[in-house]
């Protein structure tokens, strides 16, 4: 921290769909993200506020992605960050395809056109331990109230499917679900309605943050699980509180595919990073 404590520190500000975030490129410097960082960035009033923070790093693929929660917890997957972090290397490169690393494992991104991109977010994980659930159960009908289904996209989600998604009060539905006992590790909360064999409206509460206008990991967990219960097919479109994305689930993965946007670059200045000391 001392270095940028002395000289600043750079950021973007990046969203996709309105599910925002704050990133750092750590490919030219060594940047230490703590959760006394993470959380100051993260005040809206004092920070500058975000979904995630993402750290940028080198790596054995185009580059290494690292994820935090609001909250200064670790996220171990970000949809919406990725492609959103993918969208301004493909740009930098002018590749049209790139091979991402993060904890989750190896991603890959390409160019969808018209300024859209796509990533892979890896083969979903539907066992009891993977997910993980805190004992071995079916995780397509979970025994609690309303009977949500459990899948892993790196980081756990947990889905409700209802009759109108807009109707819940996720404000309070979601914490209480983040929490719950079959959840070591907290959960990503879903409520989901079936628009169509090819289209959810989807509402989220993210683990470590609360309610967010869209999220990519989220959507796909939702997609899946609504297909392994036979509500849709595959491939669908899930309308979120801030926009839409495509999910695509393959058999090498599920695709996510939308628009993304580079909001803002900027510095914390040093009187900001010696605050947290």
């Amino acid at each position: 921290m001392d270095n940028e404590s002395e000289n600043g520190l750079p950021f973007m500000k990046m969203h996709g769909l309105g599910n925002d975030f704050v990133v750092f490129d750590g490919r030219v410097r060594d940047i230490k993200v703590t959760p006394a960082l993470a959380q100051a960035v993260a005040d809206r009033h004092r920070g500058i506020g975000y979904d995630q923070l993402a750290l940028i790093e080198n790596g054995p693929g185009d580059a290494h992605l690292s994820f935090w929660n609001a909250d200064g917890s670790v996220a171990q997957a970000c949809g919406n960050a990725t492609r959103c972090i993918a969208r301004y290397l493909l740009d930098e490169s002018g590749k049209d395809r790139l091979h991402l690393t993060t904890v989750r494992g190896d991603l890959f991104a390409v160019d969808a056109g018209q300024g859209r991109t796509s990533v892979n977010m890896g083969v979903p994980m539907t066992e009891w331990r993977d997910i993980p659930l805190a004992e071995a159960m079916d995780t397509l009908e979970l025994p609690i109230e309303g009977a949500p289904t459990a899948t892993s996209m790196g980081n756990p989600h947990c889905t409700f499917f209802v009759e109108d998604a807009e109707a819940v009060a996720l404000d309070r539905f979601g914490p209480r679900y983040e929490h719950h006992p079959l959840f070591p590790e907290r959960t990503n909360v879903q409520v989901a309605s079936v628009i169509a064999p090819d289209h959810l409206r989807m509402r989220v509460w993210e683990r470590g943050v609360g309610v967010t206008l869209a999220s990519g990991s989220s959507s796909c967990a939702t997609a899946v699980s609504a297909a392994r219960r036979g509500l849709t097919g595959r491939k669908m479109r899930i309308d979120l509180d801030g926009g839409s994305l495509e999910i695509d689930w393959r058999d090498d993965g599920v695709w996510m595919t939308g628009d993304t946007m580079h909001v803002a670059e900027g510095v914390f200045r040093p009187q900001f990073l010696r605050s947290l000391t």
